[in-house]
């Protein structure tokens, strides 16, 4: 894990803007001249968001901004200064219990960015010491899986996705496989029967996207989450979700559910984001295209270039002014949200001008809430990435790049589809493709999730393990009535649970075909 001392952050360039004049609305908490706040809501900021970067840099390193209707929010489009906001936590708090709009109700439980925001017992919305017993148990989750055995079941889970749709000739990649993929790997992961997982995947999508579903969404996902911790309280198994359960610092129910929520809300939707814009750079950008092919540069070269330009995550990491401050001239009012914008902080043109190579984005985060699970979600996207491009080299686009449209939502930069095309592959048999894919399963089951012991709690005195709104390992995994049920950490040998396996692949194969 990245401690604040080890951040890979590169010394910023010059200062990040002019000292604005004193009194600037700009810079004081209130609308840009003309009174008109930026929207970060809706399909002209999804379509162009460098645009809606560019006039707020105008005002600053910080900026007033509408997040969602009603909903008033400090943007910071700084490099410097998100690090600076990113790495103080004892002026700018992570508990949404501060906000005190929501508290004093001027804004409503029922704004629909409200879910997204909102105070939950996780590692993500604490300070202090609740936030290392709360982030020492992801932590030590995470550090039990066998990464390169992970890479060996994104491989084969994504040879089964990649069966399933080659012999079209097309596909929309986005539903078809940078979605799919994320899921098997959930499911696998947390033990998450797919009657669960398909839940949990519609109320994600609606909280990012910030629709009038948002609080029946969130009621939806705790409800369902709550009903996956019942499960595996009675039936442990070799999953994250029982390892959870078992961790020494005895997490209650509510509070499993919200560690949950952090580590699925990380690894499906930005996931599948994470898989989709580095497909997009890859098919769009001629120097890449012509890297890989040349065999100049590796996937995640590629990835990286991206995490920088276009991270799944465009604006998130909300603080809270422990009290009245003032930032590079704007003032911000205690417990009004400060939300830092990844991708404008990314593309600060105050950095040094070659970045190429340099990991010191800030798509993970950085500071005490630097994303823990960092390390899987690049594997996971690399590699379903890297296996595309093997199985399939003469992919392209199907539509050109301009009329690809963006789903709208401040939280994420997130394509609604990506269509592509390419020469057909030959077709395979449902039984075919439920044997290889229950192999799969078995491998997530016995290596993956292993047995090896979890990593010991932070003694007293060193810093905490890191989180933040990174991506995580995340997908769909077949239960008694499918992959990845075993009871201990050794893979599944043949008889009645690998018959249970390919059944239930079997079943799943024919259903997204028909889909």
């Amino acid at each position: 894990m990245t401690s604040p001392t080890r951040d890979s952050a590169p010394t910023p360039g010059p200062a990040a803007g002019p000292t604005p004049p004193p009194g600037c609305p700009a810079h004081s908490g209130q609308a840009p001249a003309g009174g008109r706040l930026e929207s970060l809501h809706g399909p002209e900021f999804a379509a162009d968001p460098a645009a809606t970067y560019a006039r707020l840099r105008e005002h600053g390193t910080i900026a007033p901004v509408e997040l969602a209707p009603g909903v008033t929010v400090s943007l910071v489009t700084g490099y410097r200064t998100a690090l600076d906001i990113l790495r103080s936590p004892e002026t700018y708090s992570k508990d949404a219990r501060h906000w005190q709009a929501l508290s004093d109700g001027t804004i409503p439980l029922d704004n629909p960015v409200v879910p997204m925001m909102m105070y939950r017992p996780n590692a993500l919305c604490s300070d202090g010491e609740a936030h290392g017993r709360l982030r020492s148990a992801i932590s030590d989750t995470l550090d039990r899986l066998d990464i390169h055995a992970l890479r060996r079941y994104v491989e084969r889970s994504a040879d089964f996705l990649i069966d399933l749709f080659g012999p079209k000739g097309e596909a929309d990649l986005l539903k078809e496989y940078a979605a799919r993929l994320p899921l098997l790997v959930f499911n696998q992961l947390f033990g998450c029967p797919p009657e669960l997982s398909d839940r949990l995947v519609r109320a994600l999508s609606a909280l990012f996207e910030i629709t009038e579903d948002s609080e029946q969404a969130n009621t939806l996902l705790a409800e369902t989450l709550f009903e996956l911790v019942a499960r595996k309280r009675a039936e442990p198994g070799p999953d994250m979700t029982s390892w959870l359960i078992a961790h020494p610092a005895q997490l209650t129910d509510e509070e499993l559910v919200h560690q949950i929520v952090v580590l699925v809300g990380a690894g499906t939707q930005p996931q599948q984001n994470l898989i989709c814009n580095g497909l997009l750079l890859l098919l769009s950008d001629e120097r890449f295209a012509g890297a890989l092919t040349g065999g100049t540069m590796l996937i995640e070269d590629a990835l990286n270039e991206m995490l920088w330009k276009d991270p799944p995550l465009a604006n998130f990491c909300v603080h809270y002014p422990r009290r009245d401050v003032t930032v590079d001239g704007h003032r911000l009012p205690k417990g009004e949200p400060v939300v830092i914008s990844l991708t404008a902080a990314n593309n600060d043109p105050y950095l040094l001008a070659n970045r190429r190579g340099n990991r010191a984005h800030l798509a993970w985060s950085a500071g005490p809430h630097t994303c823990p699970a960092k390390d899987p979600a690049q594997v996971i996207a690399s590699v379903a990435i890297e296996k595309l491009l093997d199985r399939l080299p003469d992919l392209e686009l199907a539509v050109p790049v301009e009329q690809l449209e963006w789903r709208p939502g401040p939280f994420h930069r997130a394509l609604a589809s990506l269509p592509v095309r390419f020469p057909r592959t030959a077709a395979k048999s449902d039984e075919a493709l439920a044997e290889m894919a229950a192999a799969a399963s078995a491998i997530g089951a016995g290596a993956v999730l292993g047995t090896a012991p979890a990593a010991a709690t932070p003694a007293d005195g060193e810093n905490p393990p890191q989180d933040g709104p990174g991506e995580t390992a995340s997908a769909p995994e077949p239960d008694t009535a499918g992959p990845g049920t075993a009871a201990t950490g050794t893979a599944a040998e043949p008889g009645a649970g690998h018959e249970a396996r390919r059944r239930w692949w079997t079943s799943l194969a024919q259903w997204w075909r028909r889909g």
